[in-house]
């Protein structure tokens, strides 16, 4: 799948999403504060949607049935469109997920016809196949079409997160709910136009209390927990 570009900035070097490491993350916050007891009070566990989904070839047969030119509804054209479409979060598609969208197909069976597909795209030379990532599948343009992908687009830097930025994002993760004059007053630095940046790019939000005393509040998105690999809070290394 095509990263999308996003806005530079002196803070943030480069056109991708910032990278972040989870060593570096928990090292800025313990050089920070110099360890302690838990920064924050530990929440909840993530729990996860409800993985069933209603299947959906009636939907597609629906719609079918309105158009003049139709396609032929099976599991592989419909693995084909769900790789087509992707994960919204842009995660790859397990064999188990696509498995739940189809009527008697098991997560053992996706396998094979991702290999069908593949064998396909080679033989009819498309410019795309379906690649194997981690436990799931994702479609990727071949390697021979990525100077098309860059001239399109425009070539795509490597980002990384400055030191000052790293601090901020840390300072947050640690302390869920903090201000900004408690990020201020932890860096010995002004950290606005930091908080700014980093709400900007999804990995910060901002809510204000609805009871005095309504000074804004900065927390971690799900975005955050996706670049640094961790499933929740809990996970986050702890100081000793």
């Amino acid at each position: 799948m095509i990263e999308p570009r996003v806005e530079s900035s002196g803070e943030f070097e480069g056109e991708e999403d910032p990278g972040l490491s989870l060593d570096e993350l928990s090292q800025a916050y313990a050089e920070l504060v110099g360890g302690g007891e838990d920064p924050y009070d530990r929440a909840p566990p993530v729990s996860s949607p409800d993985g069933s989904a209603e299947l959906f070839e009636e939907a597609i047969a629906e719609e079918q049935s309105d158009s003049d030119v139709g396609c032929e509804i099976s599991p592989q054209t419909i693995l084909e469109a769900m790789l087509f479409v992707g994960h919204p979060e842009n995660h790859p598609l397990t064999s188990r997920q696509v498995a739940a969208m189809m009527r008697g197909v098991l997560p053992r069976e996706i396998d094979e016809l991702v290999e069908e597909l593949n064998r396909t795209y080679e033989s009819e030379g498309a410019p795309y196949w379906i690649e194997s990532v981690e436990s799931g599948y994702v479609m990727r343009l071949r390697e021979f079409h990525s100077g098309l992908r860059d001239r399109f687009l425009g070539r795509v830097k490597a980002a990384k997160l400055s030191q000052p930025a790293l601090d901020v994002l840390a300072i947050v993760a640690y302390h869920q709910g903090v201000t900004r004059e408690e990020v201020d007053e932890l860096r010995s630095s002004s950290s606005g136009a930091l908080l700014r940046q980093l709400v900007r790019r999804q990995l910060l939000r901002l809510e204000r209390p609805n009871e005095p005393p309504r000074a804004p509040r900065f927390y971690t998105t799900d975005r955050f927990l996706d670049l640094v690999g961790i499933a929740n809070l809990d996970e986050l290394p702890q100081s000793e």
